[in-house]
């Protein structure tokens, strides 16, 4: 998919375009809104691995999700078998328990006042059918076990809980390893 090119959801409302350097700034804003810095880490280490995908040293493909062609949101695609190396097989053990060919799915709702809305749900059911098109097959998204908005947002769009795992980021702390159920109507 080009930068320029956009994905429809149902509704013809919800696409995407490739972040380019001048969406940093932006990407930035959003990192430093309450909802976000809950749930990601720091803002500048976050950026890094984006500006680390922007210019190619990291396979994982970062969008921003459009509602009528403004952005409101971020969302990401990462395929586990790029991340079956050190140091991701120590941090993420969890990794080795789904299939290799499973691609990843990361995504924030940009601004706080947007949460709530069904949006980060129409996004990712939009995402997910640009997905499956290209041929993805199997599709997982990795939460907090606490976010239970982001949860329910995800069961909305298809996913189930599959097992938890220890969050590398934080000992106390469990994700819940969601995969997409492609037998549904999506």
């Amino acid at each position: 998919m080009s930068s320029t090119e956009s994905a429809p959801a149902d509704s013809g409302r919800i696409g995407f375009r490739a972040v380019t350097a001048n969406d940093y700034t932006l990407l930035e804003d959003w990192m430093r809104q309450p909802h976000w810095r809950q749930w990601w880490g720091e803002v500048e280490t976050e950026l890094g691995y984006i500006r680390d995908m922007v210019e190619g040293r990291d396979s994982t493909r970062p969008f921003l999700f459009l509602r009528d062609g403004e952005p409101m949101g971020y969302i990401q695609a990462w395929r586990i078998r790029d991340h079956l190396v050190e140091p991701w097989i120590s941090k993420a053990p969890w990794m080795l328990k789904v299939p290799t060919g499973s691609v990843g799915v990361d995504l924030s709702v940009g601004l706080e006042e947007n949460l709530g809305r069904g949006l980060g749900s129409a996004a990712l059911k939009a995402f997910v059918k640009m997905l499956i098109a290209e041929g993805c097959r199997d599709i997982i998204i990795d939460p907090d076990a606490a976010n239970a908005r982001a949860i329910r947002a995800y069961e909305k769009a298809g996913f189930e809980a599959l097992f938890e795992a220890p969050d590398p980021e934080a000992r106390d702390q469990a994700m819940l390893i969601m995969r997409l159920r492609l037998d549904q109507d999506s």
